[in-house]
């Protein structure tokens, strides 16, 4: 399976982000989020349109520092949908228009880094709303497994301890965890946590613990949306050295 290109970036957002917008439509901006327990929906919602337009503006304005965050103006529940439509598709043109490389928490990357980052921010965030209303949540499965690999990237690359300083937590001597897709076509992972931090290879080989499931609940059971025990998963092997991954490997905050 390859790696989603720039064209199938955008049609992801656009996809989640009316997803997202259909799952919230005619609820209480009250109901309680529990995957994201300090949160509301409205939270929840006023925090994926943020984002997405805050993105928005740094890649417009070809910006080389991170901008402040503008507040959001309150909004009644039934403009969310459109509002978050117009986020994304704002998103999405500045990305076509910018030929420059942007700032990220990374380091200078092409403005692509952020239409694949909103992406899955806003495909997590449509599984915490569907999940806390009983609605139907769909992510296919080549963008399920772009976002497992956004994630693993950013927890084994260089400034992984200077994003999140508990990752040094994932240190270790050569344990290892591996996902496996239920879907004949997408490859698995493999991780492994050496003294120096994590590693990560597509594939298969030798694990401590291994976790079954269709590759969208694969990234649900990592991103901590989906209990590793649930009767859609199989786990096999050391069920600590997981619960240790999944404990530790939390951005801070609700995202």
């Amino acid at each position: 399976m390859r790696a989603p290109d720039v064209r199938r970036l955008a049609e992801g957002l656009r996809l989640q982000t009316a997803g997202l917008a259909g799952t919230v439509t005619g609820t209480h901006p009250g109901t309680w989020i529990p995957t994201c327990p300090e949160w509301s929906l409205r939270d929840l919602v006023e925090h994926v349109g943020q984002a997405q337009r805050w993105a928005a503006a740094l890649v417009e304005q070809r910006a080389t520092e991170p901008l402040p965050l503008e507040p959001v103006v309150s909004l009644d529940a039934g403009d969310w949908p459109e509002w978050l439509l117009a986020g994304a598709e704002w998103l999405i043109a500045a990305t076509e228009e910018c030929d420059v490389e942007v700032w990220t928490f990374l380091g200078p990357r092409p403005a692509t880094f952020w239409l694949r980052r909103m992406l899955h921010d806003t495909s997590v965030h449509h599984a915490d709303a569907a999940l806390a209303l009983d609605r139907p949540y769909e992510l296919a499965p080549d963008l399920a497994a772009d976002a497992i690999c956004e994630g693993l990237d950013m927890i084994s690359g260089p400034l992984a301890e200077t994003l999140n300083p508990g990752f040094t937590a994932l240190r270790g001597d050569g344990e290892a965890l591996a996902l496996q897709p239920a879907e004949p076509d997408v490859d698995g992972w493999l991780i492994t946590r050496t003294p120096g931090g994590v590693t990560w290879k597509r594939g298969n080989g030798a694990a401590n613990v291994v976790v079954s499931a269709g590759v969208t609940d694969l990234l649900l059971v990592i991103t901590r949306r989906l209990p590793p025990d649930d009767l859609r998963t199989e786990v096999i092997g050391e069920r600590p050295l997981l619960d240790h991954w999944l404990e530790h490997t939390a951005f801070e905050g609700a995202s």
